[in-house]
């Protein structure tokens, strides 16, 4: 089982603009804990600690994280992150608290196997990727860290859809009324070119 990242924070007496600058300058990252129907729990951490594992952990905002506040420890998912504009250095999180069995939403990546030998590529097609990630139904624990799709039988003109995924347990996903798609082997250009002109002439 995957080591969840630890972050150390304090209670935050005052919320607001200007106490959140202020601890900026403190040369801290102001937070808030929600959810879990608790209420909000204002937050900081030491800057340099969270900008180290917030740049260090792969899909941040899909990672289970453990927030130490005192004697308490508390289970979150990181829901949105604001970064600067410029130096690209966390300004604010958004935290929510996870409770018992309860299940999330996560946007979890899509990884391509065997792209390199896919016969459809090896004949000069083009891999399309229609959505680099999924959003996912599942409990904390089951968060997967990426989706595998197979390229290993797909041909030109083949499109890979969710239904040909095989999902971990417990992991379904967040769009239920359609078999979308993920990615397409697309005919190359030249290919293309060939058959719109054979076509034309046809028609002529």
């Amino acid at each position: 089982m995957t080591t969840q990242p630890v972050l150390n924070a304090t209670v935050r007496d005052r919320g607001g603009k200007g106490a959140a600058r202020q601890a900026r300058r403190d040369g801290l990252v102001p937070g808030v804990i929600y959810g879990g129907k608790q209420p909000a729990t204002m937050i900081s951490f030491n800057a340099r600690e969270f900008n180290l594992i917030h740049s260090r952990t792969a899909d941040f905002l899909s990672t289970v994280l453990e927030v130490k506040v005192g004697d308490d420890s508390i289970r979150v998912l990181a829901r949105d992150v604001q970064l600067h504009p410029v130096t690209d250095m966390p300004l604010h999180v958004d935290l929510l608290r996870l409770s018992g069995d309860q299940e999330v939403r996560v946007d979890v990546a899509v990884h391509f196997l065997n792209e390199a030998t896919c016969p459809g590529v090896k004949k000069g097609g083009v891999l399309n990727v229609v959505r680099h990630e999924i959003e996912m139904i599942c409990a904390p624990d089951a968060i997967p860290q990426s989706i595998t799709v197979d390229l290993a039988k797909a041909e030109i003109g083949d499109s890979i859809h969710i239904s040909a995924v095989e999902l971990p347990k417990g992991v379904r996903p967040a769009i239920t009324d359609r078999d979308f798609t993920i990615a397409t082997i697309a005919a190359p250009a030249v290919l293309a070119d060939e058959d719109a002109a054979a076509e034309s002439g046809d028609e002529a």
